[in-house]
This record gives structure tokens, sequence and C-alpha cells, in this order.
């Protein structure tokens, strides 16, 4: 299955004080042609105290004409960690298929014990194929995802990290000081 213009679909995970989750799905998230309206999808993560949370479904498939929203909300109390990733492909060359046209916004609010530590808003569309091809936005690949991570320890995951992902992404690390 997948979903399409007008479908709606929630995800909430409370993660109590202390304890740890890891969250997948069992698919893809296939997103295919919207004759109308928009298919949404909103996360909303909660985690307490010296909790954790790797938030990690499989990837998201943007099919032509398709319209898209989704919101990630996470809440993480003093001490919690997160891991969150989401990765999105338009189309799947392997099939002849491409995401030429479309709408696709993705919106990222994570606060750690009541401030904002991390927001992104990202939206590709109408003319998805020609904005993905411009050098300063994918130089022509269809497939990008966002890795964060929320933890004292992401300093010393950063070479690693790098090494992982190669010459054709970066990692960077921010610290947030409370003051």
């Amino acid at each position: 299955g997948g979903l399409t213009g007008g479908d709606r679909l929630g995800w909430e995970v409370d993660v109590g004080a202390g304890a740890c989750a890891s969250i997948t799905t069992q698919a893809c998230e296939k997103i295919y042609r919207a004759a109308a309206d928009r298919a949404e999808v909103r996360v909303k993560l909660t985690v307490g105290a010296g909790g954790r949370i790797a938030w990690l479904p499989q990837e998201t498939i943007v099919f032509d004409r398709s319209a898209f929203a989704r919101r990630l909300d996470l809440e993480l109390a003093a001490g919690a960690e997160a891991l969150v990733l989401e990765a999105t492909v338009f189309g799947r060359l392997a099939m002849g298929e491409r995401a030429a046209h479309g709408d696709f916004h993705d919106r990222w609010r994570v606060s750690q014990d009541g401030a904002l530590v991390h927001a992104e808003d990202f939206r590709i569309g109408p003319d998805i194929a020609a904005i993905l091809g411009r050098s300063a936005v994918a130089g022509g690949a269809i497939a990008m995802a966002t890795v964060l991570m929320i933890s004292p320890r992401v300093e010393t995951l950063l070479d690693p990290a790098r090494d992982i992902i190669g010459g054709q992404g970066d990692a960077s690390v921010w610290s947030v000081k409370k003051s």
C-alpha cells in the first residue's frame, strides 16, 4: 500500500524516563499520484529524562505527481537522546519511474527540556526533477536523507559518520548551550 491525496497517517511514540526504543516501519512509505489534496503524515515522538529513541523508518518513495506533507515533532526531556533518520527517494530508477513533478514538504521541530534545538522546513516542487538537477541542490541525485543525533556523545561519532557518508554528503556538530 501507500498514501495518496487526502490520506492521513499519524505516529505517536512516548518513551518513558530511562527507557530505550528503536522504532522502524515494516515497509517503505510510498507516496502515489494525487488527483486532489495531499497525503499527510504526522510523527510525534516524546522521550522522558535519560531515555533514548531511534526513529528509523524505511525510506519514503515519492512518485510522479504526488502531493505530500510530513511533520515530525520530537520533544526530549533533559538528558534524553535521539537518533532520527528520514530518507526520501524521488522515483525508482530501477523500475523506470521518475518523480518529475509534484509537491513535497517535510517539517521538523525538535525541542529538548522545553527549548527548540533543531528546526527544518524542506519543500520541493512543482518541478522536482529540475530542482534536483541543480548543482547547488542535488546535482541530479534523486535520493537524500537527513540524520539527526542529539546526544552528549555526538562529537565522538562525527568522524566515523563522515567516513560512512563519504564525499557525497556532510556531517556537522552544533552545540546547544542553555543560558
